[in-house]
């Protein structure tokens, strides 16, 4: 594939801010870059949502935040709790971690249940829904389920990865995710993207929005590679 401009590129990149011992001066030093960049959005722990909006107001770049995180294992109105909480401090993304135990369990109607709840909840509040699969731990008939389930629930995105399982996103997964959602929903790749590369590789396999906390060091390979700097 050809070189995408740096703002090309930029603009599909959610700038994690997740690693448990993140805080307040990594918030801000994110959405500097953020600022600058003009990346889609800043991705925060839920605690810190207010804050990013805060400091990003009038840039046009986003809040996203995490539901169900990292192991999805909350009861659906703990999710939709917490989902409730984002959407009042001013999240307009909600990446969302399913269950993955109910879904190794067969369980699909709580997975249909939550997705459907947080989805429903986010749309009337004119915000976006990722849903996390955690791809490293199922098969691709599990994969594939979660991911029609998504679909289903009018999902905005189906995301490999929290980037705090056993592995983050590979090509293959995101190749096998747009295959099964096609065009109806986007596919974020998500954990491990730390180079160049790696975010054109998943780029090509079909995703449309990127999850790295690598966002400057992509950025400037690429003007390095385009040579901008």
């Amino acid at each position: 594939m050809s070189l995408p401009t740096v703002r090309e590129l930029a603009s599909l990149i959610d700038h994690a801010v997740l690693r448990p011992t993140q805080g307040e001066r990594d918030v801000v030093d994110a959405c500097t870059i953020a600022r600058k960049e003009h990346i889609a959005t800043v991705c925060v722990k839920p605690f810190y949502v207010a804050d990013t909006v805060r400091l990003l107001k009038d840039s046009g770049v986003g809040t996203s935040t995490v539901i169900g995180f990292p192991h999805g294992g909350q009861a659906p109105e703990v999710k939709v709790g917490t989902a409730t909480t984002a959407l009042r401090d001013g999240a307009s993304e909600l990446d969302m971690v399913i269950n993955i135990g109910a879904l190794v369990d067969k369980d699909y109607a709580t997975i249909e249940r939550e997705v459907a709840m947080v989805v429903g909840l986010a749309h009337a509040n004119e915000a976006l829904v990722k849903v996390i699969l955690e791809t490293a731990y199922l098969d691709d008939a599990q994969k594939a389920i979660a991911a029609q389930i998504a679909v289903a629930a009018e999902a905005d995105f189906v995301k490999t990865s929290t980037g705090f399982g056993p592995e983050g996103a590979t090509v293959e997964d995101v190749r096998l995710l747009r295959q099964i959602v096609g065009d109806k929903i986007g596919v974020k790749a998500s954990g491990g993207i730390r180079t160049l590369e790696d975010a054109l590789a998943m780029i090509e396999a079909g995703a449309n929005r990127l999850g790295t906390s690598s966002t400057k060091a992509i950025l400037d390979e690429l003007r390095h590679r385009r040579g901008e700097g």
